[in-house]
Order: structure tokens, then C-alpha cells, then sequence
């Protein structure tokens, strides 16, 4: 099992908190066995009793498994998959921690749903559970009464929001403030994705250009220029990109020039009017516009978020 969505779970429902008066959660945790559980890395976890237990909660939650691909292999174990399926007829609240998505939806209850789970991951619960929508760019997705999250860090947005959803933004920024965390995150999974370039046979007419677009983002790069670069006239030129890459040429250099801002971002105390000019963007209200869309939140908030990140 992955140990960390389990606790993050524990930390969130698991604690008394008198300084909220509203405060009425109670919390077990529960297994198929009842003997305690190897989390591996030298811990094991004690349960409070097996899956009769689930019956009659008015929320449950399923946190990652440590190997998502065997689970979604094994269509993951049959008692659990019962019990959660029981809770969501009786009405209760389904929440899904990563990859405990693959528990969802190898239950049925993803099926026609939009979905998050850890984004490399994303898409093996994509191709085996094909019902499934699967986001792989937000922290969560609130699909009441199922929820579910990326990974990680992301399961603790979740749980923070079902806390605010429940007991108020009040509520939510006291647990919030107790954790150290920030009581909400602006943007999605796409900021921590990287975005190789891809890579092609050494006769491929792309490649040589591949690696010179890379290097001569901050300059205007035009179709017709690369095409001419690769010995090949405009549209066999678009056709053959797309066909190696999976995407436009445009596409393609507006991804690399976000990633290159990422990095500069995360790196350097560069202005981001210098960022913008460093990669091609012209000026900082281009670099914002394209960097928000992509990446879903702006280049100020980003550099702030990761240089706190490095600092802690």
C-alpha cells in the first residue's frame, strides 16, 4: 500500500480538533484482513476492524494502491470493490485517493464519470477502464457524491475541500493552518508534468530540427523556415511532425517554450518580463496568458509555489 494518502487521510479525519465547535467527524480505518497491514518501508498499519464496518459510513475512502498497474490487472480485490459498492448504494460518499481510483472504477462507479487519479498513471486507468473520463490535469475532481484525486499532495486538496464543503471555509482553514498547507491551490497537475522532447531515428529529417527548435525558442519560428530546415515542403513537413510528435509544430514550440519558462521560473530570479523574452513569448502578458492556460496558474504564483517548495 502507499502510505502517505493513507496518513494524509488519518491527519485530516483522524484527529480531534476542539478549536472547531463544529467539528463531528469520526474516523476508522478498515481492511479486508483484519491482521495488520505491511505498508512496507518498516511500518505496518494496525486496523480497527475488516469491511463489515463500511456499511452504514456516510463516507468512504480508498487511498492508493503502491502498484496501480497490477491492481487494474488483477481488477483489484473483489471484497473491497463489494464494499464500496454497497456504501455508494446506501448513499454514502465515495472518495478516491490517486490511484485508489482504479478501485472505483474497476467497481463500476466511474463509468460515464470524469475522474483524476496520479497523472502517470492517468492513462492506463484511461486505456483499462475506457467508461472512464479521465482528467489528467486537475488536483481533483468533485463529482458528488464520488470524488476522486491525483496524486499525493493533491489527495490532501481533496480532503480539504470535502472538509470545506462540510463544515465551511472556517473549518477547512483551521485544518489547513494546523497541517501547514495552503487551505486551497490554484491550478492542476499539468504544473508538475514534464514535457520531453521527443525523440527520432538519427536519419529522421526532424531530428537535427527537433533539437534546433529547442535551442532557438526565444527567436520566431515559422513553419515554412522549419520546413526548410528539414528539406521538406510545408505540408509534408506539418504531416510528418504531427505523425512523430503527436502534435503541431505551433503546438509543439508553444509547449516548449512553457516548459522553458518553468524552468527559469523554478531556477533563476529572472524578471518575468525577462522569462517571457528568454522564451519566445514577447512580452510578460503573452507569457501569462499562454503559462496560465497551460499550466493553470500564473507565472508569479508558480515561481512563488516552487521557490517556497525548495526553500521548505
Amino acid at each position: 500500500m502507499s502510505i502517505f494518502e493513507l496518513a494524509v487521510a488519518c491527519e485530516v479525519f483522524g484527529i480531534h480538533r476542539p478549536e472547531i465547535e463544529v467539528w463531528n467527524y469520526t474516523h476508522q480505518v478498515l481492511a479486508a484482513d483484519r491482521q495488520p497491514v505491511d505498508a512496507g518501508n518498516g511500518m505496518t498499519v494496525h486496523t480497527d476492524g475488516g469491511l463489515d464496518l463500511v456499511a452504514g459510513a456516510d463516507t468512504v475512502i480508498v487511498p492508493a494502491t503502491s502498484s496501480p498497474h497490477g491492481a487494474a490487472e488483477r481488477t483489484v480485490d473483489w471484497p473491497v470493490i463489494e464494499a464500496v459498492r454497497s456504501a455508494h448504494a446506501e448513499g454514502a460518499r465515495i472518495v478516491s485517493l490517486c490511484t485508489g481510483a482504479f478501485t472505483l472504477a474497476a467497481a463500476g462507479l466511474l463509468d460515464g464519470r470524469r475522474a483524476a487519479t496520479h497523472w502517470m498513471h492517468a492513462e492506463e486507468l484511461e486505456r483499462r477502464f475506457p467508461a472512464v473520463s479521465v482528467d489528467p490535469f486537475v488536483l481533483y475532481v468533485d463529482d458528488d457524491p464520488i470524488f476522486t484525486s491525483a496524486g499525493t499532495a493533491a489527495g490532501v486538496d481533496l480532503l480539504l475541500h470535502l472538509v470545506r464543503s462540510d463544515l465551511g471555509a472556517e473549518a477547512a482553514n483551521k485544518v489547513a493552518r494546523r497541517m501547514v498547507v495552503p487551505p486551497h491551490r490554484d491550478g492542476g497537475q499539468a504544473q508538475f508534468v514534464e514535457t520531453p522532447v521527443p525523440a527520432c531515428a538519427d536519419d529522421d529529417p526532424l531530428q537535427p530540427v527537433l533539437v534546433w527548435m529547442a535551442e532557438h525558442l526565444d527567436e520566431p519560428l515559422t513553419v515554412e523556415e522549419l520546413a526548410g530546415r528539414a528539406a521538406l515542403s510545408p505540408r509534408t513537413f506539418a504531416r510528418r511532425f504531427v505523425a512523430t510528435t503527436g502534435t503541431t509544430p505551433l503546438q509543439w514550440i508553444l509547449t516548449q517554450r512553457v516548459a522553458r519558462a518553468r524552468m527559469l521560473l523554478e531556477t533563476t530570479d529572472l524578471s518575468v518580463d525577462r522569462v517571457a523574452s528568454a522564451c519566445g513569448f514577447g512580452s510578460a502578458a503573452g507569457l501569462r496568458t499562454h503559462f496560465t492556460r497551460v499550466v493553470g496558474t500564473p507565472p508569479t504564483t508558480y515561481r512563488r509555489r516552487f521557490t517556497c517548495a525548495m526553500a521548505g
